[in-house]
């Protein structure tokens, strides 16, 4: 049985489907269902059964499940909210928690992986190579939490053992229920339809121009495919980015919005509020190096190739979940 928490989340419930294709259906869902509708992104998937994150976790400090009962556990469950200030929680539910079913796991030779952030890059002055998370800066609590796990699976040596994915701006369908936290992509979409224009901020440093700032964006096919593989190559351990490896503008993202939906591009730039001031990434690009060196290479596709297909097999059908 594959665990997944985090599963009726964005990425999650992709990669369950992902799981599914593949023909897994013993699947162990873990995760709260609240009171938004991200149950939808679990409507149509095969799985075993469903676990609150919080009885998973006592029942992996108590030894309840073995090798046996559990061959993997893929963890995607946390706050991915940058702007949550609740340092404790984010300890808790980022840091501790993921401690809890990382030390199950590997005392247990359970295979183990994990998601990590861009987040933790900070602004990048120390580059986007994934060869070591030391020294890293982060620019929000949400980071460092990521951070701090990352660090403690290196200091133990469980990294070794282990896959971290350092997610960069991952967009596609099942993100509806995130909110501020969904992707430019979705709240352009909405933007356009409501209003026909789309806002984006204007930059707040001379080295870019407004809509200038670049981003490494992945489509959420592309990092469910590029998970699957290595889940299944077993030679592929460490901390490993997932972006594309291709910083693309927002002037970009909105281009090939506009152009999925054959409406004229019209671009509204807006001040950058002060509390975004200070932790707003400019530019992030992922050294994409581990993975294509290995057994694991992969051809993203282009951001205009990905959006489209969101848009247009998925925006536009009224919100059709993958």
């Amino acid at each position: 049985m594959i665990a997944v928490t985090g599963a009726a989340g964005f990425i999650g419930s992709c990669f369950i489907t992902k799981l599914n294709n593949e023909g897994y259906r013993d699947i162990l869902v873990i995760d709260t269902l609240q009171q938004d509708d991200r149950w939808k992104n679990l409507s149509g998937k095969r799985f075993r059964s469903i676990e609150h994150p919080e009885v998973f976790r006592t029942k992996c400090i108590q030894g309840h499940y073995s090798s046996k009962d559990i061959t993997a556990i893929i963890h995607l469950g946390a706050c991915s909210a940058t702007t949550e200030r609740n340092a404790d929680y984010l300890l808790d539910n980022n840091y501790r928690y993921s401690k809890d079913i990382a030390e199950f796991a590997l005392h247990r030779t359970i295979p183990f992986m994990y998601a990590s952030s861009a987040a933790t890059y900070g602004a990048g002055e120390k580059g986007y190579s994934d060869t070591s998370c030391y020294g890293l800066s982060p620019l929000n609590m949400y980071g460092y939490s990521k951070q701090l796990f990352d660090e403690w699976m290196l200091n133990m040596s469980y990294i070794d053992n282990a896959i971290g994915v350092k997610f960069f701006n991952v967009f596609g369908p099942n993100e509806y229920h995130k909110l501020d936290m969904a992707s430019m992509i979705f709240k352009a979409f909405n933007q356009i339809q409501n209003t026909g224009h789309i806002k984006l901020f204007a930059s707040n440093d001379s080295s870019f121009s407004n809509g200038g700032q670049l981003r490494d964006f992945i489509y959420i096919k592309d990092a469910c495919n590029v998970m699957w593989k290595l889940l299944s190559d077993t030679s592929l351990k460490g901390l490993i980015n997932l972006g594309t490896g291709k910083a693309r503008s927002w002037n970009d993202l909105a281009a090939a919005v506009f152009a999925s939906m054959n409406i004229p591009m019209n671009i509204e730039y807006i001040p950058m509020p002060l509390s975004l001031s200070g932790q707003y990434q400019n530019y992030t690009q992922a050294d994409m190096t581990t993975l294509q060196q290995s057994d694991s290479a992969y051809s993203f596709m282009e951001l205009e190739d990905s959006i489209a297909d969101y848009i247009c097999n998925y925006l536009m059908p009224i919100q059709q979940y993958y």
